[in-house]
Formats: structure tokens, C-alpha cells, sequence
């Protein structure tokens, strides 16, 4: 909501300052930012730093990561099928995810439920997006073991409260002339859904999932590693923190890279042919 501010020059004349208090908010955010930002550089400890020699070795140490890549403790088929390992997790969890997180979200939905059952699915699904996750997958790991399958159900947990929310609000931006036309002819709950709800929202709840998608691709090459779920991420883990071979870290990363590059390229063309209202 816009706000004026009023004052009165020494002329006489009335000035009035138009603003808003989100304008506010945001400089008085940044500024806390930026200082809490100085004031943590000039707690640091900086005893025994060659500012020099370090500056020098990280320059030294990202030129062989990027400008010679290689591969030296696996070969580049094995590399694909860690690629595909990882795109593999991901796509499972966001699936499953998806299909959940629909059902949940007409529940969640404020025109399509009840009030009360609304407000506990929405209580429900907030507490479990609070929750990173990656804390999800180490509870599950706790459960299950170290593995693909905790990491899975993290990134599923964490998967299904993120598209809950993005399913229902697209759901209370339905029309409700829609309700009432159908409702009129004596449509039944589920024939409104089928025929009122999802003709009319198809689009975005695909363009969310392929959002998640990606997020999913990212979140799996970290849980390679924290969960020992296999794919990319574990060879990276293993090539920085095993190894130190900069060479094959510097390969993984280009890989990752292309992949998350792709995913990206084929997402968006993708909802330019197919849902172009999305892609605006």
C-alpha cells in the first residue's frame, strides 16, 4: 500500500513524498545486511593470514579445477551412469512428489475444502517446508540406513510440501463463475475438480513440477554425498574430499553444469511450446 509523506518547505509550499513501507523494509534490510557484513570481516581472525600467498594458491587451484579438467579415478561411461543415477533420484522423488502433493493440495485449497481440513493440511505441509531438506534425509537415514532410499524420501518430504502450496494456491485462482456454472448443472465435488479445476490449471502445476525438477537435480548431487545415495554428487564428494584430485572435481563440476544447463534449456522450451501462458 502506498504511503505520502507531508512537509511543509521553509517557503511555505507543501511537499509531499510518496513511498511505501516495502520500499522501507527493504533498504533497512539491506543496510543491516551490509553492516552485519563489515562487522563479520573485521571479527575475523586474520593471525598467521598471508593475504598474498593465499590469493596466489586459491588463483592457482581454480585454474587446474577449470582450465584442466579430467577424469582419473572413473571413466566417462561410469561418469553417464552416475549422471543418470543422480536425474534418476530426482525424477522419483519429484514424480511421487507430484502425484501426492495433488491430492494433498485439494484438500489445502480454500474453495475446494473445508475450512478446518484446509488449515491442518496447510499447518501440516509448512512445518515439513521448514524443516531443510536435508535435515529430512538425515532423519530418514536414521530410519532407513545411508542410501538412495533416505535420500529419496528427504527430497520427497520436502518435495511434496513445496508443491502442495504451489498446487493450491493455483487452485483458489480458479474462476469462480466456474463453481457456479458447473455446480448449477448439478456437478459433483470430483466432476468439478476434473472438469472446472484442472482444465483450467493443467499448465501451471506442470510448470511447477518441472521447477521442482530441477531443484531436485540440485538437492540429489548434494544427498549423493550426505547420504551416501551414489550418483554424481558421491564422486564429487569423494574426488574433493578423498582424493583432492582438483583435476576431476573441475570435470564433475563442468558435468553438473551441463546438466543443470539442459534441464533448464529443455524445461523452457518445453513451456513455450506447450504452455505458453507460463513462459510470459
Amino acid at each position: 500500500m502506498e504511503a505520502s509523506y507531508i512537509r511543509r518547505t521553509k517557503d511555505g509550499r507543501i511537499h509531499i513524498k510518496s513511498g511505501s513501507k516495502g520500499d522501507q523494509v527493504v533498504r533497512w534490510t539491506l543496510l543491516i545486511l551490509l553492516v552485519l557484513t563489515v562487522v563479520g570481516f573485521l571479527l575475523f581472525n586474520y593471525t598467521g593470514l598471508d593475504l598474498g600467498s593465499a590469493i596466489a594458491e586459491t588463483a592457482y587451484n581454480l585454474k587446474v579445477m577449470f582450465f584442466e579438467p579430467t577424469l582419473s579415478h572413473f571413466n566417462l561411461g561410469e561418469a553417464v551412469y552416475q549422471v543418470g543415477i543422480t536425474l534418476g533420484l530426482a525424477f522419483l522423488a519429484t514424480i511421487i512428489g507430484a502425484i501426492i502433493a495433488f491430492f494433498l493440495s485439494l484438500m489445502a485449497a480454500t474453495n475446494l475444502a473445508p475450512a478446518w481440513v484446509s488449515r491442518i493440511v496447510r499447518i501440516f505441509v509448512a512445518v515439513i517446508r521448514a524443516v531443510p531438506t536435508v535435515l529430512w534425509v538425515l532423519i530418514f537415514a536414521i530410519a532407513a540406513g545411508l542410501g538412495s532410499e533416505a535420500a529419496v524420501l528427504g527430497m520427497l518430504f520436502h518435495s511434496i510440501a513445496y508443491l502442495v502450496k504451489a498446487f493450491s494456491e493455483a487452485f483458489e485462482e480458479v474462476d469462480k463463475g466456474i463453481f457456479e456454472a458447473l455446480q448449477s448443472t448439478g456437478a459433483n465435488w470430483w466432476h468439478i475438480v476434473r472438469s472446472g479445476v484442472l482444465p483450467t490449471t493443467i499448465t501451471y502445476l506442470l510448470s511447477w513440477v518441472f521447477l521442482r525438477f530441477e531443484i531436485n537435480f540440485g538437492v540429489a548431487v548434494a544427498m549423493g554425498a550426505a547420504a551416501g545415495a551414489g550418483g554424481i554428487g558421491f564422486e564429487l564428494f569423494m574426488a574433493s574430499g578423498f582424493y583432492f584430485d582438483l583435476r576431476e572435481v573441475g570435470f564433475i563440476t563442468y558435468a553438473i553444469l551441463i546438466i543443470a544447463f539442459l534441464l533448464e534449456v529443455t524445461s523452457t522450451r518445453l513451456k513455450r511450446r506447450y504452455f505458453p501462458a507460463t513462459s510470459d
